[in-house]
This record gives C-alpha cells, structure tokens and sequence, in this order.
C-alpha cells in the first residue's frame, strides 16, 4: 500500500509526457534570480522562451502557461513595461501557440494596467493587449474589458468620438460568456457616449439591443448550472451596477433621447418605469419629483388613448394626495371643461417654472409652448362635444384666441387626425359632424326600419292582448 502511495506522489510530480514540473518551477525561479539580481533579463527571457517552446510543442498546456506567465511577470517585476509589451506580442504569434497560454497571459497583464507608472505606458499595455486579444473567440470578454477601460481615458482627455467608435466595434450581445448586467452595463456605456456626440440615430439603434423586459428580475428562480459544451458565464466584476441601478440608467438615457424628439409620452413612460421601481417608489423624496415630472409630461402629451390612459391610472395613485395642485392638474385634463389659459397659468406658473430645481431636470425647452397648445387642444375637444355646429366667432370668443389663431389650431388638429371638423368660411360656421357615405346611410336607415318593424310587432301585440282580456270579460 505505502508503495502504491509513493508511485502515485511521483506521477503527481510529473505530466502524462513525463515533463517534471518541479524542475521547470526551478528552472522559473533560477531565471528570475537571473533577471533580479543580475539584471539580465534578455538572457532570462531567452532560456524561459527555449523551455516554452519544447513545452508549446509538446501540447503540454500547464507548463505553456507557467512559462508564459513566468516571462510576463519578469518583466512586470523588472518594470520593463517596453519588453512586456514585446513580449506579449512575441508570445502570442508563435506557432501552434496554445490559446490557453495566450487566455492566461491575457488575464495575467490586465492586472498589471494599474500598476503603470503613467498614463502613456497604460494606453500602450491596453492597446497591445487589445491588438493581441483581437479576433480571439477565447478572450473575448477581455478585450471588451480592455475597450471600456481605453475608451473611459478617451473620455476623460475630452475624447469623446474616439471613445465611441472604439466602444462600438465590440457586439457585446454575442457574447456567450459575459454575465448578462456586464452585457446591458456595456450597451449602455455605448448609447450614452453616442448621445454625448450627439449620434441620436446610432444611440437608438444601440438601446433597441436592450429589452426593457430583462430588468423584470426573477428572484424565484435559481441559476442553472451549465450543461456539457455550454459556455460558462463569469461573474461581473464588483463595479458593475446592479439590475436595478441599470434599469434606472437606461431609463434616464431614453429620457435624454426622448427629449431631443419632444417625445413627451415615452418620456413620461420612461419616467413611469422608473417611479416603479421598489426603491424608487418607497422613497418619499425620489418618488414625490419623479411623479410631478410625470404629471408634467402626461399633461404635455398630445391626446390620444395611451395618453388617455394613463392619465386615468397616474390620477388613482394614492401618491397624488400629498401633490393637490397636481391632482388638479390632470382633473383638468380628465373633466369636460373649458379651461381659461390665463386663470391656469396663474396657478401653475410657480410649479412649472420649479422642475429645473428638482430631480430629472427641468422640463424641454418647447414646453411652455406645448402646455399651451394642450390646452387649447383640450379646449377644441371639449366645445366638438356639446356642439355639432358653432359659428367661428363664437368658437374663437370660447377659446379666447383671435379668428387667425383658431382656424390655425382647429386646421392642425383636424389634419392629425385628432379631430373631424369642417370650416365654412363664407358662412363663418365650424361644422363637427361627421358626413356619412352611401353605405353608412343605407346602414343607418336599415336599422331604422328594424327598429319600426319592431315597434309595429309590439304593438300589435299588445292590442290583440288587450283584446283577448276584454273577450273574456264581456263573456263573463
């Protein structure tokens, strides 16, 4: 039994090919003893890349990579940051170079990126790094790593379209093996620095990568370990933000997009995303400002149902009693009411002019613009309903606005499709009913008569009832 024990603690010692890694560890060592204390490193670096390459041709992959990493940390020991940058290169162009060894030294000399001693020799460690891990399947998410820490120095030297283009050459979204925050954290870098330069086509393109579903987290559910074949998935590193950080700052990103469309609906979406979120929601001063902002942007929306609609379910939330001026607000907008522009304007002035100061910014810079013209638009709305024909005069004295001015709001809304109206301007009369086509009439009149047949039916019957029960009356 004992001589079993010792075969087996000498095979421990050795490879399957019989290569003595205890020796190779001494051979590592007396090499860097080398390159220490005689300050030979050339020589050093010479004999450790002779071992690596009877090791690379032998497909041994343990001692590949304790060679490999055994050269690069001379050189970070030595602070030759120019040799470790050669042999980086070297190393990895090497024929029948083993992927696992260039993976190793990769992740090896990431680590080395802090410790340079200025900014010029960490751009040039990143930059060979990046130029080595380039088109390598096996180190992909390295080189995303490497892009996002090149392209935050960029930003900071004021660099901002070079840090986007290097930013968008990475898809990270093929990415098997990168954690999936790590994913949207990266995409989101993308879209804010195209929103930085102001690239708001490619900056929508890139966000359509995100689906706002993935922030819905499923806590009831445990991570599947990976089957045979299937690519591992790494932790994200310790800075990436939270699913819920992440799905605030992708939030806060369309709203800056949104905003350079006056998209003012998807706005107040987005700002709507956000108040749901738990902590967002129990914490009176986040939830309170986002919630004005939400009324704002509701009440700057133009009227269509999803407006409609959620203007109907933000004026249920309980949140809304400790904001009474803005529960007035959307009640405005909800009751059947003309609404006088200067007796509103002076209530609301103050609040309106008070969202600069307050969480999300201050409001668009169309905004008092729009407000006004969503009021005279609810105005219009609520005058087609009681009235089907009103002279032009009249309708102009109601929304106290001058002839010019109402035909010009009524003719907008009309040719959104907002509204079906026709102005006769000869007579000075503003017509709301709808005209009706041959078939609409020939429908109507059918139902008509449908419903005279059946007039007529009851009626008849309830005369030959009545005269049944007179009958049996005059008999008895």
């Amino acid at each position: 039994m004992s001589q079993a024990m010792e075969e087996d603690k000498g095979l421990d010692a050795k490879s399957k090919g019989g290569v003595d890694y205890d020796a190779l560890d001494r051979e590592i060592e007396a090499q860097r003893a080398v390159a220490q204390k005689e300050g030979k490193l050339g020589l050093a670096i010479e004999a450790l890349l002779n071992s690596e390459k009877q090791m690379r041709l032998a497909a041994d992959i343990t001692g590949t990579r304790k060679v490999v990493l055994a050269i690069v940390q001379l050189c970070r020991e030595t602070n030759s940051w120019k040799q470790l940058n050669e042999q980086i290169v070297l190393i990895s162009k090497r024929r029948a170079q083993l992927k696992q060894a260039v993976s190793a030294m990769v992740k090896q000399c990431m680590q080395y990126i802090d410790e340079t001693p200025d900014l010029e020799t960490r751009i040039e460690l990143i930059k060979t790094l990046n130029t080595v891990s380039a088109g390598k399947i096996y180190v992909e998410l390295e080189r995303a790593r490497l892009v996002r820490r090149l392209a935050k120095i960029k930003e900071d030297q004021g660099l901002i379209a070079e840090a986007a283009d290097l930013m968008q050459e990475i898809a990270v979204e093929t990415f098997g093996a990168m954690a999936k925050t790590e994913k949207i954290a990266f995409i989101l870098e993308q879209v804010r620095l195209c929103l930085d330069r102001n690239d708001y086509m490619r900056a929508q393109i890139l966000a359509r990568k995100i689906s706002p579903r993935v922030f819905v987290a499923d806590t009831g559910k445990e991570k599947k370990k990976p089957k045979e074949g299937e690519a591992i998935i790494e932790e994200a590193p310790p800075e990436i933000p939270s699913l819920l950080e992440l799905k605030r700052i992708y939030y806060e990103l369309m709203i800056r997009y949104y905003s350079h469309n006056n998209d003012y609906l998807e706005i107040c979406r987005s700002f709507q995303a956000i108040y749901d979120t738990p902590t967002v929601k129990e914490d009176t001063s986040q939830s309170i400002p986002i919630l004005r902002k939400i009324c704002w942007y509701l009440v700057l929306s133009p009227h269509d149902p999803m407006q409609s609609s959620l203007l109907n379910s933000t004026l249920e939330d309980k949140k809304l009693i400790d904001l009474p001026q803005f529960r007035a607000l959307l009640k405005h907008f909800v009751t059947m009411e003309v609404i006088q522009w200067d007796s509103f304007w002076s209530v609301y002035e103050s609040e309106f002019n008070m969202e600069s100061s307050l969480t999300g910014g201050a409001l668009v810079p169309k905004a008092f613009e729009d407000l006004r013209q969503r009021v005279i638009e609810h105005n219009i709305l609520v005058i087609s309903k009681y009235y089907a024909r009103i002279r032009l005069q009249r309708f102009a004295e109601l929304l106290n606005l001058s002839l010019q001015e109402t035909e010009k709001h009524l003719s907008e809304m009309v040719v959104s499709k907002a509204l079906i109206a026709k102005v006769d301007r000869p007579a000075g009369i503003v017509s709301f009913q709808t005209v009706k086509d041959s078939n609409e009439t020939l429908n109507s009149w059918a139902v008509n008569i449908e419903r005279l047949l059946d007039l007529v039916e009851k009626s008849c019957h309830q005369i030959h009832r009545e005269t049944m029960v007179h009958r049996v009356t005059l008999k008895a």
